[in-house]
């Protein structure tokens, strides 16, 4: 059977990463990349025989690609710190590293809002490569909504899914919204694209409409609306600052 890395980014995950590093205990090699983290995290890590990398804040695609580059083996398993891989997951992964069939698999996630697992929203449709040969891929420079990108070769589905604790409060779910907006702003305003506080309505009652009917998040109910609205208001704030953001530099031309 191919050995496998995990490849981990941290920063202040002592909440979290206990349940994660749990487990994928079984894995040959656990390699978490770490940005300063001041909590107990890489005590955590060190009970669990990370091997730790300490490097700046680069973004969330090239410092998950630092991660992936320190993996001494050739395929890597990519979890972030709030995401549990369950064992019927395991037993899969180890199934397809006896003879990989392709170069890369994307891997069904179960995501839980406020302690409820949505099963709508549009989050029932979550699949994201995970499972790579590095040889044959690597994550794309992105500061937000990073992925893994397959030079060549076939990508296959893993159905068997992991957890993602995802907010588990509101106030974690503003802070992320907020960062996450901010982030997608700066890659917009440095691509080029404009705004303006209409188009940032529009966009946001556009997500709302989407995530909570066509998507059928009324069916997941008070959290449903809960996760729709957030959520819509998350793209609202992100165009406003594309907008603010051309307009301070309109300014000072």
């Amino acid at each position: 059977m191919m050995k496998l890395s995990v490849a981990m980014i941290t920063q202040n995950e002592g909440e979290n990463i206990r349940r994660s590093l749990e487990s994928v205990k079984w894995a040959d090699e656990i390699v978490v990349a770490d940005s300063g983290s001041t909590d107990n995290t890489l005590d955590i890590c060190q009970e669990f025989n990370c091997k730790i990398i300490h490097t700046k804040w680069l973004g969330f695609g090239k410092t998950k690609q630092v991660a992936v580059e320190n993996c001494s083996n050739e395929w890597i398993l990519v979890l972030d710190a709030d995401e549990v891989v369950t064992r019927p997951l395991k037993l899969s992964i180890e199934r397809i590293l006896e003879s990989p069939d392709y170069d890369g698999y994307r891997v069904k996630r179960n995501s839980f809002y406020l302690g409820k697992m949505i099963k709508h929203c549009g989050w029932d449709k979550d699949y994201t490569l995970r499972l790579f040969n590095k040889n044959k891929g690597k994550f794309n420079n992105k500061v937000v909504h990073e992925s893994v990108q397959i030079n060549s070769g076939k990508i296959g589905v893993i159905k068997d899914p992991m957890l993602h604790y995802t907010y588990p409060d509101i106030n974690s779910h503003i802070q992320k919204m907020n960062r996450y907006s901010e982030l997608g702003a700066i890659h917009k305003s440095s691509a080029g694209q404009s705004s303006s506080i209409a188009k940032a309505c529009i966009r946001g009652i556009i997500k709302f409409i989407k995530m909570f009917i066509l998507q059928l998040g009324f069916l997941d109910g008070k959290e449903g609306f809960v996760l729709s609205f957030n959520s819509a208001f998350g793209v609202y704030l992100k165009y406003l600052y594309v907008w603010e953001k051309k307009r301070s530099s309109d300014k000072s031309d």
